[in-house]
């Protein structure tokens, strides 16, 4: 059922947004061409709960232009275009939909599997919605055994594949951050939570490559040297926000970074092999030249 409406909700922004401006009766038109109406009408006063929701669970405002023939449209367009999570969401279960819709075209469509969402994204979005503190039985890549503990669900974020809860371990008092492919069990407890007014998830992350955040790796200047075609898609789609060119010759580009080179952003730059050098911070280097070494090292 939570599927359903998840599935409802992003139709109808979906709809709204590609319209423009739209009234009741077009939106319920497009409702009734659409596989989930099960050829029902939809309800105004189903319309408009779906509307409050959708304003609660994603930030979105779908408002009335009474002057102009009641007519909906998004008050915040501007701010989706802009990126973040209401575009992914809007993207992706958009064009999910849109599948749906054209089964012929299924297998002509192939997407990367992301199965760590499947069975927890949805349960822990609803807690997030209602403010509730969640109970998760976990077991980590470095621990033999599994626990149970309760956590304050702030946000979650998708890398490399995977899902990730950044909550707050109540036992510990601190900010820890779970993959949904190592929770076992969860349950929503009736233990009311507001996360922290002056907690940006933004912010938390501002600073790193993945999903990592550590107190202790600092923030820093790194230049990427980056051989042959492999600049291009570093153009095309940058390793982080601060990327800047800084020096462009006939077979490379320099880029530079200002972030914490954590073990995420390490990986990142050995996945590349001899098409990427790091040409400062030296400590850096010296950490990639070790790791080769063991690769070249080993039979």
């Amino acid at each position: 059922m939570a599927k359903d409406l998840f599935n409802r909700y992003i139709w109808l922004v979906d709809t709204i947004y590609r319209a423009g401006r739209i009234t009741f009766e077009e939106i319920n038109e497009k409702w009734l061409r659409n596989s989930m109406s099960e050829g029902n009408d939809l309800p105004l006063k189903t319309f408009h709960n779906h509307r409050h929701a959708i304003e609660d669970m994603f930030d979105i405002n779908i408002v009335c232009d009474k002057k102009g023939g009641y007519r909906y449209y998004i008050e915040n367009a501007d701010d989706m275009e802009k990126g973040g999570v209401r575009t992914w969401l809007l993207n992706t279960f958009a064009v999910n939909n849109l599948i749906n819709e054209s089964h012929h075209l299924k297998r002509r469509i192939v997407f990367e599997q992301i199965p760590s969402g499947q069975k927890f994204l949805t349960p822990i979005i609803e807690a997030m919605r209602d403010g509730l503190s969640i109970e998760i039985t976990y077991k980590s890549f470095w621990k033999q055994t599994e626990y149970t503990t309760e956590v304050e669900p702030y946000f979650v974020k998708v890398f490399r594949q995977r899902w990730y809860l950044i909550a707050r371990n109540k036992t510990k008092d601190a900010i820890r951050i779970y993959a949904l492919d190592r929770i076992h069990g969860l349950l929503q407890t009736e233990n009311k939570f507001a996360m922290p007014k002056d907690f940006s998830p933004e912010e938390y992350f501002y600073n790193s490559f993945g999903i990592i955040s550590q107190d202790d790796c600092p923030p820093e200047t790194i230049d990427l040297k980056v051989y042959g075609t492999q600049k291009e898609y570093f153009r095309t789609l940058p390793l982080h926000h601060s990327q800047t060119e800084i020096e462009n010759g006939d077979d490379y580009a320099v880029f530079r970074y200002y972030l914490s080179p954590t073990y995420d952003f390490l990986q990142e730059i050995l996945s590349h092999g001899c098409e990427v050098e790091v040409l400062s911070p030296e400590h850096l280097r010296n950490e990639i030249r070790k790791h080769a070494e063991v690769i070249a090292n080993r039979n």
